[in-house]
C-alpha cells in the first residue's frame, strides 16, 4: 500500500512594508492588487489566485525567499514600476526560445521580486 503525501499549496504571502502607504499605492497601481485595511500596520490583498498582506512591522528583503509576479506586458510593467517609485534590479531578459521573459525589480520599500511574462 502506498502512503499518501500531504501536498501543500501556497495561499498567503506577506510582503514587508515599513512605508505601508507607499506599498499600498505601488501594488495597487502597478499590479492591480485589491487591497483592504486590516489594521493601521497590516493591509490584506488579493492578487489573482493568491492572497496576502503588506506588513509594516517586517523588514524588507533583497536576499531571501522571493516570488515572481506574472504580467501580461513586461515592458509596460517595468515602466509602471519606475513611475510608481520602484527600481529595476535586472532588466528584461529572455528565458529561452518560447519560454518568456523575466526581470527583477525593487519595490518602494526595498524588497526585490521578479517579473515573468510569456510575451514582451
Amino acid at each position: 500500500m502506498t502512503e499518501s503525501k500531504n501536498v501543500a499549496r501556497i495561499e498567503w504571502i506577506v510582503i514587508p512594508a515599513p512605508d505601508i502607504r507607499a506599498a499600498e499605492t505601488f501594488y495597487r497601481e502597478v499590479f492591480g492588487f485589491s487591497i483592504s485595511p486590516y489594521s493601521a500596520t497590516y493591509l490584506v490583498f488579493k492578487a489573482g489566485n493568491v492572497s496576502g498582506a503588506l506588513d509594516q512591522d517586517l523588514a524588507p528583503s533583497t536576499n531571501s525567499t522571493s516570488f515572481s509576479l506574472t504580467v501580461t506586458n513586461i515592458d509596460k510593467t517595468l515602466a509602471l514600476i519606475r513611475e510608481h517609485g520602484g527600481g529595476i534590479v535586472k532588466e528584461k531578459y529572455e528565458l529561452g526560445p518560447g519560454a518568456g521573459y523575466c526581470a527583477k525589480f525593487r519595490d518602494p520599500n526595498g524588497n526585490t521580486l521578479e517579473l515573468y511574462s510569456n510575451r514582451e
